[in-house]
């Protein structure tokens, strides 16, 4: 009875530290990695979003960017980290989608961190074009790589990246055959089709819209259910030319190392959650064709493992073969 005793009082002892361990932190600065190069939307919602953050946790957050091989290598850092709240991880859906595109990954998704929340849920991708891309509608597009299978170029942000998969179910859908052109992030991507590398380009709205409104890039189509405010002489890519077709912009949203303890956690989430519903960061998200969520992180481990079931169904029908 004496040694239950001791046991049970020793476990309180843990759980209450780790309650005040939690309500402690931060206690310095938090480093966020974001595993993609500057100028792409994860890093520029990230910036936008993690300026009010702070202010909801007190101290500040650093940024730092770790692209390369779609986000893995930024997250194997997190993977590694101390769970103790000072190293998170802000990235794209892209991490639910590597599992079944990689044959080998460094790190489990579901085992070695714990969800945190998502900060929001693209409505879709732009399709811009190079401006001495001959193809001015998606129409012509489609006819053009009817008659150059294999020769249009498109960039995108990585293998099994957002941008890679509407691209490949667009190619799909349409019967051509485009040569798919991956960067280290959607930052040089976007470079390459405003340098003339590619003819075509998938930026979320947030990264394609101010460069078409200033004429460095044309607007072809997009691939979300509806028109973007923000540019309503550009056609859906089903209005244009595939009826039904859809393929959203997918989820931005955030991890801890696995063991990270669930009062920072929830911290953490909590000052997401009320730093998504400040009017000018909501505003940004919404404008930028993003809808804001902020879950709890009970609620978030439930979607996310949900998509990794998805999104192995989607790279299945693109027919993106794992390297």
């Amino acid at each position: 009875m004496h040694r239950l005793t001791v046991s049970a009082l020793a476990s309180l002892a843990l759980f209450a530290a780790g309650i005040a361990f939690g309500q402690a932190y931060p206690a310095r600065p938090v480093r966020v990695v974001v595993p993609f190069p500057p100028g792409g939307n994860v890093d520029t919602f990230a910036r936008v979003l993690y300026q009010q953050v702070e202010k909801e946790l007190g101290q500040p957050i650093v940024i730092d960017n770790r692209g390369g091989a779609n986000g893995i290598l930024g997250a194997d850092i997190v993977a590694n980290a101390t769970p103790d709240g000072y190293t998170l991880l802000n990235t794209s859906f892209a991490f639910a989608v590597n599992p079944s595109i990689r044959k080998k990954m460094p790190f489990d998704v579901v085992k070695d961190f714990a969800p945190v929340t998502d900060i929001a849920l693209g409505t879709g991708y732009l399709m811009v074009g190079n401006l001495k891309f001959p193809a001015k509608t998606v129409k012509e597009l489609i006819a053009l790589a009817k008659q150059q299978p294999g020769k249009i170029r498109y960039s995108t942000a990585g293998v099994g990246n957002g941008q890679h998969l509407a691209g490949a179910l667009f190619a799909e859908k349409a019967g051509i055959d485009l040569l798919h052109v991956p960067y280290k992030g959607g930052g040089p991507a976007l470079t390459a089709v405003l340098g003339g590398e590619v003819q075509i380009h998938y930026p979320a709205p947030s990264v394609g819209v101010p460069h078409v409104k200033a004429g460095r890039l044309r607007g072809l189509g997009f691939t979300g259910a509806k028109r973007l405010a923000a540019l309503p002489d550009v056609p859906t890519i089903a209005e244009a030319a595939i009826p039904g077709f859809l393929a959203d912009a997918g989820w931005h949203g955030v991890f801890a190392p696995a063991k990270t303890p669930p009062a920072i956690v929830k911290k953490v989430q909590e000052a997401i959650r009320k730093a998504l519903q400040v009017p000018q960061v909501r505003d940004y998200f919404v404008n930028n064709g993003y809808e804001p969520q902020g879950r709890s992180p009970a609620e978030w481990a439930r979607l996310f493992r949900a998509d990794l079931k998805r999104y192995a169904e989607i790279t299945r029908i693109a027919k993106i073969e794992p390297q």
